[in-house]
């Protein structure tokens, strides 16, 4: 099953992109040992509409347009809180279903349209607080990473 990560902005060079290369690398070599390729990221410009919800719409769009079948997981403040050890069993169950792709999809400044939130399969949320977008990427490639990891039985993750 391929990864990738759909994040609208870019992500400037620094510690963040560092970080989340770090987690990147990381997942590349782990993956084809159990199956699971990537991850791949994906940046989308930010929205140029005047308000809100049309920037919301026009992000909606290159992110459908980037979009490939299979399992959707939508990173939204209203989402719900999983374990990583439920995420893991998540993406390794929509692996052995034969699942072609899994995408996890981090919103601009003004969060998700309402048509992402609906076409994900999960939408989870890292937490009540408000947390910039470059961490939410590191977050995202983090938890990819651990999951396989909890996948792979490797020691990593730890209770």
């Amino acid at each position: 099953m391929r990864l990738a990560v759909i994040a609208v902005g870019r992500l400037k060079d620094g510690p963040e992109r560092e970080l989340c290369e770090r987690y990147r690398e990381r997942a590349l070599a782990l993956g084809r040992s159990i199956g699971l390729s990537g991850p791949d990221l994906v940046e989308i410009a930010e929205g140029r509409g005047r308000r809100p919800e049309e920037r919301k719409r026009e992000e909606a769009q290159a992110i459908l347009g980037k979009l490939q079948p299979g399992l959707v997981v939508a990173l939204d403040e209203r989402g719900r809180h999983l374990g990583s050890e439920a995420f893991a069993q998540r993406l390794a169950a929509a692996r052995d279903a034969g699942t072609g792709h899994a995408s996890l999809i981090i919103g601009g400044a003004d969060g998700l349209s309402e048509e992402i939130r609906d076409r994900a399969d999960i939408t989870l949320a890292f937490g009540a607080l408000t947390i910039p977008h470059q961490i939410v990427r590191a977050l995202a490639l983090e938890q990819l990473y651990r999951a396989m990891t909890i996948i792979a039985g490797h020691p990593y993750h730890r209770i």
